[in-house]
């Protein structure tokens, strides 16, 4: 679809003329409905615990193409009306109807369409669009666009309290009707004195603000959101500067010490258990907003003074990186709390002249001003993925001036829980589009997740999608006019279009697709600026990266959000009854990207069905492992990949994201410091973590039936004597490994920046490297003594048994002169002479994965990144090259499910290496650990008893499409 605003060739002309709007998706003349074939289905849902019949609607209508479980979730939650009644909804068609309906109804009312016939392509591409599972909002707006309810259609709220009484009893109010109306809230609460202050009116003591968080968190669990099944969601933030920080931080990690000693006292202290009410505090997320004061003195060891809340002065100092440790020691006890990076997120504030951004929503990808609303809409990336595997920047640009568009439409006749929220939403209508299926997408590209190529791809997507959002705000602008608080803040809402330009000009591309999505993110920031200062912004903020969790089911999507691939092996649902367990349709994709013939993809995908994974899949090399890394399994992701993926993406976000990095059980404090100290470094918004196992009120099982990792079952494994042991001490001392009297030697010589030097390297009989002599300088020169004397130091380590791996991590990136551009094709620039040498001798001698994980590639394994790559070098070998072209391009229409109805079924439509599902699974979480033998650590759904799977910051059903607590 392209939209020219009227009487402008470059943007919105004169204030009334409103859009003028082409059709791209739907066809003229035909209605989008009757370009589909529809089908009738029975959704029967089942706790799987109980064998209890939760729901059943019949012969409800659906595009033959929607999966049986997106058919099963959005039936279930949000068709309206009693079931069994007339009243109800039956068909897709209704409930986008519904909805579509009331945004046309709006957009026409408030002058946002040059004419009727606009109106019309916007209904019908709106609709063509969600029909066809492109884009979907979220979910408050199917709950309630176009019903008797109320027209909420935020999803995110941040509230605010002050420092009285009225203030925090008016918090508890609020936050319930937030909850009852099926949405999250979240808030600072740092104007609450702390305990160390006195009372004005009596001098005594104050509470401080974590005793009113029991308050707030006894109301929470008592108003479920929605009157569903599931906890409220919320989220507590605390300044790092408040006297009783220490406290905020141990909060949930004491409770969780609490939730330890009941259950092994024999209360039922899993998430949703009897007894799990009678411990506090765990309704809420909780966050510590730090400074970059702080942060700059962690890393200096110097003391950080904490401010009371009713002077500002500094009533005590405490060690910068001790506070850091206990933050540190409780998100490693309990995943509680997360970082908030204040500094970074006001840095990137558009309305400072308003107020500053203290708070987040529950997920922590909503960040703007207190009382205030935010509605969200998300994109499937991998429609727009095109049948040469690269991506539509043209077609997804186009779908996101559309969508952006009708978020807008829906301020005008959206309603809200409070006064103060709906007035600062309608004078600041900030707005959240964001994307999910990026994990997909990059597999199918055959790219990593952690890898350069794969956070190029995903930072021009992110620039395209907001920088296309603000140029259709601006324009927007020019029609409808700028949002009310534009005036006082254009100074600074310009700056920060800067800023994102900027980020933008700053990207690598590594391939033609990266490249041309690129090109399109540059011209979209451009228009950005000029139309921008023109008209000002209709949006306060246009871009978040949500959770995506039951819209994402909606929408048929693999992954959710900015996440990796949650396993190579899917559960599948199918229609009449019965699953099938299949291998991701996205793998055989991505194999045939990578130039594997037919045959090849076969056996590696059989070998996935059958392991779950791709270590020693036969023929597929090695280098190629990474594009099939995913959140969990044998080849899960390192937390710093998720982090690198999440700093790839932030420059380009008007909000946050929502994510959690995932560390494994063994994971230390140390590991847990340097996550949130990196995060900082490299520019996010906000971070959270979540060690596997470190929770008790929730299922912890191996796999095998045990509960592992807990203090009890030490206890019960313990036998009834205690048997004395004499335990022999052993004294473990290195010994030197020495070269052979013959060896094999290389000899490089380079130039770094001018300067000349050899490299000569020895190595044992099993190659592993042994010794290492630098030539840098003239013989009898101070540097040539200094570089025997270092050559001699690291060749007595290596021989020692010091890991190759160990002096390249130490040494690659040290930056001193000389420096700059080299004469090795494998290693073009180095930042010194140190960096160079370490690059090189980890290519010689280190093995792809060691490599790979400390961002060290050969210039042909960088070639895989680029987009001509897989194919020309195929074709200089001269012979497979006609086969890759043989087997055709990856397909979008869906893949074929078995169906177990009446009538036969013909073998050949089982998708490759599909069988029947092991009865004990019931989710792909199920399955997984039914694959690997080990625990998914995530709770059970309260609606259909299945285990749940991550989604951003919270968990989503598969089976039902509940989350456990982001709308």
């Amino acid at each position: 679809m392209t939209e020219t605003v009227s009487g402008a060739a470059t943007g919105a002309s004169a204030k009334g003329k409103g859009l003028t709007l082409e059709r791209v998706f739907s066809t003229p003349g035909v209605h989008p409905y009757d370009e589909i074939a529809w089908e009738r289905r029975d959704v029967v849902q089942t706790n799987w615990k109980t064998g209890e019949t939760v729901f059943e609607q019949r012969g409800v209508e659906y595009p033959d193409f929607w999966s049986v479980n997106a058919s099963t979730i959005v039936t279930t939650k949000y068709f309206r009306g009693a079931v069994g009644t007339d009243a109800r909804e039956w068909s897709l068609k209704q409930l986008v109807d519904r909805v579509v309906k009331t945004y046309t109804k709006a957009g026409i009312e408030n002058g946002y369409f040059a004419a009727d016939v606009d109106a019309e392509v916007f209904e019908h591409e709106l609709t063509w669009l969600l029909v066809h599972q492109y884009f979907s909002f979220n979910s408050p707006v199917w709950f309630n666009v176009g019903t008797e309810s109320p027209q909420q259609v935020s999803a995110c709220f941040i509230l605010a309290v002050d420092d009285s009484m009225d203030s925090i009893l008016n918090w508890y109010k609020e936050e319930g009707f937030i909850f009852k109306g099926g949405s999250g809230a979240g808030l600072n609460i740092s104007r609450i004195r702390s305990s160390k202050e006195l009372l004005r009116s009596s001098g005594g003591t104050a509470s401080g603000p974590v005793s009113f968080m029991r308050g707030a968190d006894a109301s929470a669990g008592t108003i479920k959101s929605g009157g569903a099944t599931r906890r409220a969601a919320k989220m507590v933030v605390l300044d790092v500067d408040h006297p009783d920080i220490v406290e905020f931080v141990e909060t949930k990690a004491r409770e969780e010490d609490k939730i330890r000693a009941l259950r092994d006292a024999g209360f039922d202290m899993d998430l949703g258990g009897a007894d799990i009410t009678s411990v506090q505090y765990q309704n809420a997320n909780n966050s510590v907003r730090v400074s970059d004061e702080f942060m700059r003195a962690v890393e200096d060891g110097t003391d950080f003074g904490l401010r009371a809340r009713t002077t500002g002065e500094i009533i005590e100092r405490v060690d910068a990186r001790d506070l850091f440790r206990k933050i540190s020691e409780a998100a490693w006890e309990c995943a509680d709390p997360g970082l908030q990076y204040d500094d970074t997120i006001n840095d990137w504030h558009t309305n400072p002249e308003t107020g500053r951004i203290t708070a987040s929503n529950p997920c922590s990808e909503y960040m703007s001003l207190d009382n205030s609303s935010c509605n969200l809409a998300s994109l499937n990336l991998l429609k727009f993925l095109k049948d040469d595997d690269t991506f539509d920047g043209e077609l997804f640009a186009k779908a996101v001036e559309f969508i952006i568009t009708a978020m807008d439409i829906s301020i005008c006749f959206a309603d809200f829980p409070t006064e103060a929220i709906g007035q600062t939403t309608v004078d600041y209508r900030q707005l959240g589009i964001g994307y999910a299926n990026l994990g997909a997408l990059l597999m199918a590209m055959g790219l990593g997740y952690d890898s350069e190529g794969g956070r190029a791809m995903a930072a021009t997507i992110t620039s395209l999608m907001t920088g296309t959002s603000y140029k259709r705000s601006a324009e927007l602008a020019g029609i409808v006019g700028p949002y009310a608080g534009y005036a006082r803040n254009a100074e600074a809402h310009q700056r920060v279009m800067r800023k994102h330009q900027a980020a933008n000009d700053t990207v690598r591309t590594l391939s033609i697709a990266d490249s041309q999505v690129h090109k399109l993110a540059t011209q979209a920031w451009a228009a950005v600026i000029k139309t921008g200062q023109k008209n000002g912004f209709r949006n306060a903020q246009a871009s978040v990266l949500a959770p995506t969790g039951t819209i994402g089911f909606m929408m048929d999507c693999d992954t959710t959000g900015i996440e990796p691939d949650f396993s190579l092996v899917k559960f599948k649902k199918l229609v009449g009854g019965g699953s099938m367990q299949i291998v991701n349709q996205t793998i055989p994709r991505a194999l045939k990207k990578l130039g594997y013939v037919e045959e090849q993809v076969e056996a590696i995908v059989a070998y996935i069905a059958e392991h779950g994974h791709v270590i020693d899949a036969p023929g597929l090399r090695q280098e190629h492992y990474e594009v099939f890394d995913t959140a969990m399994g044998a080849r899960s992701l390192k937390p710093m990949g998720h982090v690198r993926m999440m700093a790839a993406a932030q420059p380009f976000l008007s909000g946050a994201i929502s994510k959690t990095v995932n560390l494994p059980e063994s994971a230390t404090v140390e590991e847990i410091e340097d996550v949130y100290l990196q995060s900082w470094k490299l520019g996010l918004k906000a971070t959270a973590i979540y060690r596997d196992n470190c929770k008790v009120g929730q299922p912890m099982s191996s796999g095998k039936g045990e509960n592992k990792g807990t203090d009890s079952n030490v206890a019960a494994a313990a036998p009834a004597e205690v048997e004395t042991k004499v335990i022999e001490k052993v004294v473990y001392a290195p010994t030197r490994k020495r070269l052979p009297k013959s060896r094999v030697s290389r000899t490089t010589s380079f130039t770094v920046g001018g300067a000349e030097g050899y490299l000569t390297s020895g190595a044992h009989d099993d190659g592993q490297l042994g010794e290492v002599f630098l030539k840098l300088g003239k013989q009898g020169s101070t540097l040539a003594g200094v570089m025997d004397a270092f050559s001699i130091a690291v060749s007595i380590g290596l021989q020692y048994g010091v890991p190759l791996e160990t002096y390249v991590s130490k040494f690659t990136n040290l930056r001193f002169e000389p420096a700059g551009l080299t004469d090795d094709p494998d290693v073009r620039m180095s930042q010194s002479l140190m960096d160079y040498v370490w690059r090189r001798l980890a290519l010689d001698y280190m093995p792809f994965d060691q490599r790979a994980a400390l961002g060290i590639f050969s210039a042909e394994e960088r070639q895989r990144h680029l987009e001509t790559g897989s194919y020309e070098l195929v074709e200089e070998t001269g012979g497979a090259a006609e086969l890759i072209e043989e087997a055709p391009a990856a397909k979008t229409t869906p893949v074929v499910e078995v169906e177990i109805t009446d009538a036969p079924v013909d073998a050949t439509e089982t998708p490759a290496a599909a069988k029947p599902a092991p009865k004990e699974a019931h989710t792909t979480a199920e399955l997984l650990e039914q694959l690997s033998g080990t625990a998914v650590d995530s709770p059970l759904c309260f609606t259909c008893g299945t285990k749940m799977r991550p989604a951003g910051s919270c968990y989503v059903c598969e089976g039902c499409g509940s989350t456990s607590g982001c709308s």
